[in-house]
Order: C-alpha cells, then sequence, then structure tokens
C-alpha cells in the first residue's frame, strides 16, 4: 500500500526551526517529485514547497521563499523540509505528497496523489 507518513511537527516560538520528514512506503519515491502543502483552520489547502525526483528542482511559495528549504533522502525514500525562522501564520497542518511527474510544476492539489495523514505545526509564543 503506498502511503506517506509526516513527522517532525511540534510547538515552536516564533523565530524558530523545525524539520518536517515525509516517509514513503509501499513505493520508491525516486520517480515523483513531492509536494509540501499545509491547511490552517478555516483555510484552504496550499502549497509550500516542491521537490523534483532528483532534487535537483524545487519551488516554493513566496512568503517562505528564503526561510524553508526542502531536501530529499532517495535512498531512505524520505524527503525534508527545513523550516526557519517560522512565524506564527506558518502555523498549520503540514501534508507531503506525490506529483503526478518528475519535475515541479504549480501547486495545484489536484496534480498530487497519496496524501500523507499530516502532522501539526504550531508557531506561538
Amino acid at each position: 500500500q503506498l502511503q506517506f507518513v509526516e513527522s517532525g511537527g511540534g510547538l515552536v516560538q516564533p523565530g524558530g526551526s523545525l524539520r518536517l520528514s515525509c516517509a514513503g512506503s509501499g513505493f520508491t519515491m525516486d520517480y515523483y517529485a513531492i509536494g509540501w502543502f499545509r491547511q490552517a483552520p478555516g483555510k484552504e489547502r496550499e502549497g509550500v514547497s516542491c521537490i523534483s525526483a532528483s532534487g535537483g528542482g524545487t519551488i516554493y511559495r513566496d512568503s517562505v521563499k528564503g526561510r524553508f528549504t526542502a531536501s530529499r533522502d532517495n535512498a531512505k525514500n524520505t524527503v525534508y523540509l527545513q523550516m526557519n525562522n517560522l512565524k506564527p501564520e506558518d502555523t498549520a497542518v503540514y501534508f507531503c505528497a506525490a506529483g503526478v511527474s518528475n519535475f515541479c510544476t504549480d501547486f495545484d492539489p489536484h496534480e498530487y496523489n497519496y496524501w500523507g495523514q499530516g502532522t501539526q505545526v504550531t508557531v506561538s509564543s
């Protein structure tokens, strides 16, 4: 069964850092771009980052550029999202999902499959 498991979320103060992990099981992630999305209460799911299958290409939403960095270790079948200088507006449940191709195009959720259950990130003092 193909699935993702996200981990690494938690409560952090503004300005702090977290590193999220997205572990795939039941398939090889090597061939897929992996997207990170988030959803805050009462808001629509929004794309945060995407990393290509090779890891050589990434895209980010404007509000996280310079603060978030996506990376991947295909040998471990895991993708990471390093989040620095976190802000209260980053509070959300974060999800990862596999893109329908091996490169990143945009953050249309319909272009991603095999969503994980998410991990909660709360940024608060």
